[in-house]
């Protein structure tokens, strides 16, 4: 039996303790709210499944449907590597490594959200690895990363070197966090293995969508005029150097397991945790028509999020990970509703509109706007991020296609 204390912000203060026990085959972890956490008029519910009550809250991964991570409760799963992080992570660890050690092993500077974890003596877990590297050191971090990519299972110590920059973020792909001054951000590295410009189109997009009304974080390329040109994005769940509380969809909503889900379930924990539910189920059905006019792929519940907003209420976080995919059969990761499945359908997100509070008659309106604009800027946006020539005309099926010419003639 392992046991961690869970406390929040750079405060840390107490908000309950995290008890992981395993036999070596099956594993649980259960957790209990601290009671001055529970009377505290700053204390809030770690997420809807959780509510603020003596009450243990147990979790595992003996269900036929289960993985390995639901051993550990969502708000703490999402503090946790995905991945990227793994991969380093277990060259450093072992193979035999378990969620608890991914969990109180990640650089406490680069974890995600609020919440952190200390031993049962107050102390910090002992950290692997070296700090977050600052911003200025980041040619050498990609380096590093591509060494690592061409060789993890001789690159012991590559692995050393990226483990604490790597954190929490999702993904399979090689990212770290790097330092700029109070700031943090999160670093995506192009691959040695990309076939085509992926970082200068994740940028480009981002941009894209901030101008048609998406809130984003700030964003830009580092190196742009290399080969080698990595996205850089700030993180949200900092704020004026401190940590705010973050938790993902797919632990908002409760799902365990392969579970996917729908735009409409979104919407449906949005009316119940929300600070300001109309503004974040318009943005929740906009970055669904978004994601189906840029041919979005990666849009699963862990790509969606909440940010803590105060008084046990939530906001829709900002759009991140926005992956277009000019050379994939599109399928939807998160599906429009039971109704509609995971199949990207403008004429089905017309119909599915008034699930989000949003007439059939708007709906029709600020698809047919948001097509408009997309149309006539993507490729302007992608030249500014350094495409043009073939490597602009290679992208042009995630922004022309059918569900584009739909939506402009609604």
């Amino acid at each position: 039996m392992v046991v961690a204390r869970v406390a929040l912000g750079n405060g840390l203060f107490p908000v309950g303790r995290l008890i992981f026990e395993t036999d070596g085959r099956r594993a649980h972890s259960t957790f209990i709210y601290d009671q001055e956490w529970i009377d505290s008029p700053r204390g809030f519910d770690l997420c809807p499944q959780m509510p603020r009550t003596s009450a243990p809250n147990h979790a595992s991964s003996s269900g036929r449907d289960s993985r390995k991570r639901d051993v550990i409760a969502g708000p703490f799963a999402d503090t946790s590597p995905d991945s990227w992080g793994r991969k380093l992570m277990r060259r450093v660890l072992g193979e035999e490594a378990t969620e608890f050690d991914f969990l109180i092993t990640c650089d406490d500077t680069a974890r995600q959200g609020a919440l952190r974890l200390q031993q049962e003596n107050g102390e910090p877990f002992p950290q692997i690895g070296k700090a977050v590297p600052r911003l200025a050191d980041i040619e050498d971090l990609l380096r590093i990363a591509q060494r690592f990519e061409r060789d993890p299972a001789g690159a012991a110590q590559d692995a050393l070197d990226l483990v604490g920059a790597a954190g929490t973020p999702g993904g399979a792909r090689p990212k770290a966090n790097m330092r700029d001054g109070d700031r943090l951000w999160l670093a995506k590295f192009t691959s040695i293995n990309d076939t085509w410009p992926v970082e200068r189109l994740e940028v480009a997009t981002m941009k894209l969508a901030g101008t048609l009304g998406l809130r984003t974080p700030e964003c830009r390329l580092e190196l742009p005029g290399s080969s080698h040109p990595i996205g850089l994005f700030s993180r949200f769940d900092r704020r004026g150097g401190g940590r705010v509380p973050y938790i993902s969809a797919r632990t908002a909503l409760g799902k365990v397991g392969h579970a996917s889900g729908f735009y409409t379930d979104i919407a449906d924990i949005i009316r119940t945790i929300s600070a300001r539910p109309r503004d974040d189920l318009l943005q929740i059905w906009l970055r669904m028509v978004f994601g189906i006019l840029v041919n979005n792929t990666d849009d699963h519940l862990k790509n969606h999020g909440f940010i803590y907003a105060g008084q046990n209420l939530w906001r829709l976080s900002p759009l991140f990970d926005v992956n277009p995919q000019p050379r994939r059969h599109a399928q939807m990761e998160t599906g429009i509703s039971p109704i509609h499945g995971h199949v990207p359908d403008i004429v089905a997100a017309i119909e599915a509109s008034e699930f989000f509070d949003i007439s059939a008659q708007e709906s029709r309106r600020l698809a047919r706007d948001m097509a408009r604009r997309i149309r006539e800027s993507w490729r302007g946006e992608l030249r500014r991020q350094g495409l043009s020539g073939v490597g602009l005309n290679d992208c042009a099926p995630a922004f022309e296609h059918e569900r584009m010419e739909t939506a402009l003639g609604l």
